[in-house]
């Protein structure tokens, strides 16, 4: 592919003044449509040591309102960053709907220079591509424009542009010995990319290929590739919003049933039970575990992702409080998740629980999570039926990234029957010191109880894998609850440090 590249392709003066003269207006005005139309961009420069990735991103931007996009240079990772799964600082950088991002290398650094000076291990490479394919797939699903543009030049080129910023003070420190090195094995280090290109080429983020020897011929390559993809995908997000408003609303009473027809919730044993003193005695013993596990887990580097589900009124609360009671409270966060705020909306809808992630050797804890895709949302209607259905997968996706990176992933499903939460609403409304705890939006929720435990059920089979199980919790008796709960994270997380 990159050897067979006509890299003597150029532009006069002339010809590249008249492109310019109609690219640039073109892309300042959809720039503004995709702001009026919600439409969120990314733009990967990838390519050859000096190859000009700053160069045309200047140019660019030239054309853009400054108020509108964000440049990210992409160097080697933080300590901050080395302590979240790779994937994790491209999730953070993540533009919301309206904005433009635009990065000086991307997330296929780990494929491409990380591999060539063996940072990435072979091992990983599977993985890393898996990461970067689900990341892009995830994101353009959910309405991104995603621009990948690889800048090519030769290794005569490529040692001509080395000399000449070398040879002066002022720009020899753009020379890295990394670049020299891979000057040096140009053709070794053109079978990495070759590779990156052919297994990351997709339908929905393909790769697009500028000959970069010619500064101008470039640029215009790039306005017209970035012209066309955003023309595109206006004229298509302006059909689909006509199409919608002819259409009506969908019908947000409508019931989906889940296509999995064994009942995970059905097996649950709400009978069983501790004794008070029983309880007790359990609780003080695991606690104790907990704390040191807690320490054990800071010193090796270890993260934990511990997510809560279930019923209203299942013991979602007094689970956590016991299970943190120990812990050191600078080592743990506990994240309850409301629904989202403006902000959020304005990402995708994982993107607020990749930004609380636990650095290596953190502990963090969500209060409810982000299965509420497919649960509230979708009985709700907040989102599409196309949404919930692929969110299964993208979840899936999540969890792996999470645990691929070392984490311990272990969600709970809180399972009590509906005689004992209507016995608990009722405590709650007669005890002022709890009464907040109930709202009429619980009890409307009740209504809605066989719903809600198809899509449990089949959230449950489609998302417990091995590295990321789901617990079901008999939760009739609270103090057999909590017990499971704790005994289940102390199992987990020796099991971890054997």
């Amino acid at each position: 592919m990159l050897e067979k590249l006509d890299l003597t392709k150029s532009l006069g003066k002339t010809e590249y003044k008249e492109k310019m003269a109609e690219l640039e207006p073109r892309l300042g005005k959809l720039q503004r449509e995709c702001r009026e139309l919600g439409i969120p961009v990314m733009i990967a420069f990838e390519g050859y040591g000096a190859s000009g990735k700053g160069v045309q991103i200047s140019e660019l931007i030239r054309a853009l309102d400054p108020r509108g996009f964000e440049v990210y240079a992409v160097k080697n990772e933080t300590e901050e960053e080395k302590m979240h799964p790779f994937m994790w600082r491209f999730w953070t950088k993540m533009p919301p709907k309206g904005r433009i991002a635009i990065y000086d290398s991307s997330w296929y650094r780990k494929v491409l220079i990380d591999r060539f000076d063996k940072k990435t291990k072979k091992s990983e490479l599977a993985d890393a591509y898996s990461s970067i394919c689900s990341f892009e797939e995830q994101l353009t699903s959910d309405g991104m424009v995603i621009i990948k543009i690889f800048l090519a030049i030769d290794k005569k080129e490529q040692k001509k542009r080395f000399d000449k910023l070398l040879g002066s003070d002022e720009t020899a420190w753009r020379v890295s010995e990394g670049d020299l090195k891979r000057n040096k094995s140009f053709d070794k280090y053109q079978k990495v990319n070759e590779e990156m290109l052919t297994r990351t080429d997709t339908e929905y983020a393909p790769w697009n290929i500028v000959e970069a020897v010619d500064r101008r011929f470039a640029t215009a390559k790039i306005y017209a590739i970035v012209v066309q993809t955003l023309a595109e995908k206006v004229e298509e997000v302006k059909k689909r919003k006509k199409k919608e408003e002819t259409k009506g609303e969908e019908d947000k009473t409508k019931v989906w049933t889940g296509v999995e027809k064994e009942s995970i919730l059905g097996k649950a044993d709400l009978s069983l039970t501790y004794s008070k003193e029983e309880y007790k005695k359990r609780l003080e013993k695991l606690q104790n575990k907990m704390e040191k596990l807690h320490g054990e887990l800071y010193r090796r580097r270890i993260p934990v992702v511990l997510g809560f589900e279930g019923w209203d009124a299942g013991g979602k609360g007094g689970a956590i409080k016991r299970l943190t009671e120990k812990m050191d409270p600078r080592g743990y966060v506990v994240h309850p998740t409301a629904s989202p705020n403006d902000i959020e909306k304005a990402h995708h809808y994982l993107w607020r629980f990749w930004t609380d992630m636990p650095k290596a050797g953190h502990v963090t804890i969500f209060d409810r999570t982000w299965y509420g895709r497919v649960m509230v949302e979708r009985i709700e209607g907040f989102c599409s039926k196309q949404e919930w259905q692929r969110a299964y997968k993208e979840i899936n996706s999540m969890e792996k990234d999470l645990t691929d990176a070392g984490a311990i992933v272990l969600k709970f499903w809180m399972q009590i029957d509906k005689e004992e939460q209507e016995r608990r609403f009722r405590a709650r409304q007669e005890n002022p010191e709890k009464q907040w705890k109930i709202t009429d939006e619980d009890w409307r929720n009740r209504e809605k109880w066989d719903q809600y435990e198809d899509a449990v059920n089949e959230m449950l089979i489609r998302t417990s894998t091995p590295n990321a199980p789901w617990i079901v919790v008999e939760g009739n008796c609270k103090y057999y609850a909590r017990i499971k709960v704790l005994e289940s994270v102390v199992e987990a997380i020796e099991e971890k440090l054997r």
